[in-house]
């Protein structure tokens, strides 16, 4: 499994980086990149609380 993000849909508020800042993160120009999109045992309960409490439902899990 993994996470994906839409980005037609992120507006890169920084949620998700701020509840899993080792899977997510910022650049300078406020763009959302994914470090770590496999979803393993250690990142799982971040990924899954990132995912549920993104405002734009722009991440999903396949």
């Amino acid at each position: 499994m993994k996470v994906i993000v839409d980005f037609d849909q992120c507006e890169a508020n920084g949620i998700c980086v701020g509840i899993a800042p080792d899977v997510f993160d910022l650049d300078d120009d406020d763009n959302l990149f994914v470090n770590e999109a496999e979803v393993t045992e250690a990142n799982r309960r971040d990924i899954e609380s990132a995912v549920a409490q993104c405002p734009k439902a722009a991440l999903k899990l396949v």
